[in-house]
């Protein structure tokens, strides 16, 4: 279910309806939101993220995973590094509109980041972009993380993204821990909204609950309201 490109499609979305509520935040219904939006939200979503084609640039190997494909748009740059690549995503809406995208390049498979259906130490490069905000609480975002350093291989490296409350659409810390749960309305062409659960990193959280994780962080960074961070299995 990976989100748009953090200096536009962020800004969009947060624009289209950011506020502080109680959400729906289990997979289930976070997998329905997005099977009810696939069609219009795979329209907004052509091109790759830019730190996603500066993370491939010179990385190759066999077998590739991103997790969080969405409508494919990430997985496209990702087949071009690797002999095979998976795209995994919870919607089987987005995976529909996948499979119009990158046709045979990708290998799709409906499943969630919780538990990933991949062998340990079998990915050379991975991409979890803009999901793992959609977890619903700490302890499974932390969970995922770990899921995704038992998948990576040795000197693979993987790509994390998550919104962050630096983004200056939220400007508020309600609960007053840095991050915190909202949702983020979709914004259909009949003019109907649907709320997407999203949970908001401060950036010191997301560098808490990667130490956490059995994951080796390489570097982490902010851009265009994200946190960012390149990672490896230890």
């Amino acid at each position: 279910m990976s989100d748009g490109n953090p200096e536009t499609d962020a800004t969009r979305d947060a624009t289209e309806g950011a506020r502080d509520r109680r959400p729906a935040r289990s997979p289930e219904r976070v997998r329905e939101v997005y099977d009810t939006i696939a069609a219009h939200f795979a329209e907004t979503r052509h091109h790759a993220w830019p730190e996603t084609r500066e993370f491939l640039g010179g990385r190759s190997g066999t077998v590739g995973l991103d997790i969080g494909c969405g409508n494919g748009r990430n997985a496209g740059p990702l087949a071009e590094r690797v002999d095979h690549t998976l795209g995994l995503d919870a919607s089987r809406g987005l995976l529909t509109e996948a499979r119009s995208r990158v046709g045979g390049r990708v290998a799709l498979l409906q499943g969630d980041a919780i538990r990933l259906p991949v062998d340990a130490g079998s990915v050379d490069i991975a991409l979890y972009i803009a999901t793992l905000h959609h977890l619903p609480d700490r302890g499974t975002r932390r969970g995922s993380l770990a899921e995704l350093a038992r998948v990576l291989a040795p000197g693979g490296a993987g790509l994390v993204s998550v919104w962050s409350t630096t983004h200056d659409r939220f400007d508020a810390d309600p609960d007053g821990t840095g991050g915190f749960d909202t949702t983020v309305d979709w914004t259909l062409p009949d003019g109907a909204t649907v709320p997407r659960f999203y949970h908001i990193y401060a950036p010191e959280e997301f560098a808490a609950d990667l130490d956490a994780s059995p994951l080796t962080v390489e570097a982490t960074w902010l851009a265009s309201g994200n946190c960012y961070a390149r990672v490896r299995s230890e």
